[in-house]
């Protein structure tokens, strides 16, 4: 019933993978059942037979998704199902987006399908590795026209030496944690994040990666013989004139190219003058002309001309040079209200950056397939229609705004203070005010300089930039600081994000075949000289860390206690730990971690803050024979008083402790709720009762005996 195809996959470290076709989702165009131990994908891909009217482009949409049966989990959320996909999801979907898009024909424009589903999960496999993998074995198992093969692998740094798709706690050790799709003879596409490592470093791992991917991509060259798919659909989705296209060159060229020329610095200023060449060359042709059609190459040639005005005049655009960065504006402290705020404008881009502090209560609640747990920084990006004037409904975040937002998030997580050291929740919000060009990169040069604002330590100032690449197979130009024009009719969008030491984070999308490790070089090499120009600019509007936090912004104390202790501090029900934040006006969190308590303290006034970490040290503090305290009497019995020393802790004053005279009763000595400065003499090593005495701290009258 079943005719099940299988493949086989080593890694360099002696695992296998396995791809499987024919057994599940038979009715899909392609299918296949990708396993690395007992992690198990399902991909499919359904590709509609022919193009809808008038689409130009190809409507691809990719789907990952984790089922939390997969991990043998029930969903957290109300409904006990999954839902939308989670922003993990949306990234991982992304990522082979990425890779398999520039792949297609250039001229398929079929709506087409790719779903990639977790179904069976395994700890010491990051699933992500192999999506991309599955989304291109199901392609290549299936009729749909697709110039790959290509695959994803993750490479990471792990104690110096490089490893392909390690295991997930090998990964916590990483250094250089990469994900890189390529097809056998190029790279396509590299996303990542690692600790100030050097350009080198980068180019080493990238050819690592490249090693393995070539492997698994004549893998599924042979899983498509064996099915029998070699042969793909035929499909007629673009329809052209070549006189018309041949006419629209003749009338227009030579005036776009001097449109180009004028290298003019103004987005809009630029959008109407290649505009106005275009309405004016409309207006001359006879009625029933196909418009559709001269748009198109009029869209075309202004590409070639912007090209051609690069390559062999070595100009931008806006009158740059290639290596120039567009001129910077840094302000910090921008918003009185925030926490934190900065104002980065780089050109045309413009983000507006805000930090909010808050406390354990404010942290994320991680509910995900294979992931469970909490997240104390948060990084939001907003690209609202305005930042390009244009009219855009708002209807929550995109794909793409969940994508930028992630490389400034991970740029920036990696220079924050650990541990004690930093005991908020985070958040920063990126709101792109205007943008033509890398707003993501604006989001990680105005999130370092409102951190700063706002008083956290950072490790570094991290600064970002966007580079370009125009190529003709023979002549190449590196852009820097790439402009949006530039990003869309180049070969290559490549954003490196980095500290004055090294990169911490970066994301490259290529569109171009054949494009050498030496042209990469150049290009990280220049990313490195604007970076460290960028993170200059920077300075000018913020040198340092704040010395204090704002005024309304939280204070935080960490106390580190034992274990043993945070009973103590909680109390029955909460009753301590609830008293002392109605006491204080602070709030008190105690978390557990690394063999210890923790008990971070947030409030937002000094005597507040006192209180609080008096009361909390008070519960903690060790009593210690010899020391002196002021205790309150707590009950009175015929032989002495109880009294509470310490938080929590009471000793006995017996009555021969009280003072040097003998007393013979009680009776008007001392009262319930009276204060009085007490020794602490003894404890019983057994019992571990406290003895106190008041007239070892009153003077001896002479008379009286030793």
């Amino acid at each position: 019933m079943f005719e099940i195809t299988t493949q086989s996959v080593a890694l360099p470290d002696g695992r296998e993978i396995t791809i499987e076709t024919g057994h599940l989702a038979r009715q899909a165009d392609g299918a296949v059942v990708v396993r690395l131990g007992d992690a198990m994908l399902l991909a499919t891909v359904v590709s509609s037979k022919d193009a809808k009217e008038g689409v130009d482009f190809l409507p691809l949409s990719v789907d990952y998704q984790e089922k939390f049966a997969s991990a043998g989990r029930i969903p957290g959320s109300f409904q006990r199902r999954e839902g939308r996909l989670g922003d993990h999801e949306i990234l991982i979907s992304r990522l082979v987006d990425r890779a398999l898009r520039p792949i297609f024909p250039a001229d398929y424009h079929a709506d087409t399908q790719v779903m990639i589903t977790l179904i069976s999960s395994d700890p010491d496999v990051q699933p992500d590795a192999l999506a991309a993998l599955a989304a291109s074995s199901a392609l290549a198992v299936s009729n749909i026209p697709f110039n790959g093969p290509i695959s994803e692998v993750r490479v990471a740094k792990i104690d110096g030496q490089y490893h392909i798709n390690p295991k997930t706690a090998d990964i916590e050790r990483a250094t250089m944690d990469l994900i890189v799709a390529a097809t056998e003879k190029d790279i396509c596409m590299v996303e990542g994040e690692m600790s100030e490592c050097q350009e080198s470093e980068m180019l080493e791992a990238m050819k690592v990666a490249h090693e393995a991917i070539k492997i698994q991509c004549r893998a599924q060259k042979e899983l498509e013989a064996k099915v029998g798919k070699t042969e793909k659909r035929q499909y007629n989705h673009e329809t052209h004139d070549e006189d018309l296209r041949a006419a629209v060159r003749t009338g227009t060229y030579d005036k776009i190219y001097e449109v180009a020329a004028r290298q003019n610095p103004s987005k809009k200023g630029r959008s109407e003058a290649f505009k106005a060449v275009r309405d004016e060359y409309i207006a001359t042709l006879p009625e029933g002309a196909n418009i559709s059609l001269v748009k198109t190459y009029f869209h075309d040639l202004e590409s070639e001309a912007s090209r051609r005005l690069v390559l062999d005049e070595r100009a931008r655009l806006d009158g740059r040079k290639l290596d120039q960065i567009r001129p910077i504006m840094a302000e910090a402290g921008y918003l009185p209200g925030p926490h934190g705020s900065a104002l980065f404008t780089r050109g045309e881009t413009q983000s507006l950056t805000t930090v909010t502090l808050g406390t354990k209560t404010d942290e994320q609640i991680v509910d995900q397939a294979m992931y469970e747990g909490y997240n104390k920084f948060l990084l939001h990006y907003n690209f609202p229609g305005f930042s390009t004037g244009e009219v855009k409904p708002n209807r929550g975040v995109g794909r793409r705004e969940v994508g930028h937002g992630n490389l400034a998030h991970r740029s920036l997580k990696k220079v924050l203070p650990s541990g004690e050291d930093n005991p908020y929740t985070i958040r920063i919000v990126s709101d792109i005010l205007e943008s033509n060009g890398s707003s993501s990169m604006a989001t990680v040069c105005a999130g370092t300089m409102a951190l700063m604002d706002a008083g956290i330590k950072i490790k570094a100032p991290v600064a970002g930039i966007a580079m370009g690449l125009i190529s003709d197979g023979d002549k190449y130009a590196v852009l820097s600081d790439i402009l949006g024009d530039e990003d869309h009719l180049g070969d290559m969008d490549f954003k490196v994000t980095g500290t004055e030491k090294g990169i911490v984070a970066c994301q490259m999308d290529l569109k171009v075949e054949g494009l050498s490790y030496d042209v990469l070089a150049q290009a990280l090499e220049q990313a490195r000289a604007g970076r460290l120009h960028i993170l200059g600019e920077m300075a000018k509007g913020i040198a340092e860390v704040r010395s204090d936090l704002k005024p309304h912004a939280p204070r935080a104390v960490v106390i580190k206690i034992d274990t043993n202790q945070i009973g103590a501090i909680i109390g029955p029900g909460g009753k301590v730990v609830q008293d002392i934040q109605k006491d204080s006006g602070a709030v008190v969190n105690i978390d557990e971690h690394d063999n210890a308590g923790w008990v971070s303290i947030f409030a937002t006034s000094k005597e507040s803050m006192d209180r609080a970490v008096s009361r909390v040290k008070g519960i903690v503090a060790v009593p210690e024979v010899g020391e002196t305290y002021v205790g309150k009497v707590k009950t009175i019995q015929p032989f002495g008083a109880f009294v509470e020393f310490m938080p929590g802790k009471d000793g006995l004053l017996h009555i021969s402790e009280i003072k040097w005279e003998r007393l013979e009763t009680m009776d008007g000595v001392l009262q319930v709720g009276e204060e009085i400065t007490v020794k602490l003499v003894d404890v019983d090593k057994k019992t571990g009762k406290y003895r106190l005495s008041r007239k070892a701290l009153l003077p001896k009258p002479e008379n009286k005996n030793v």
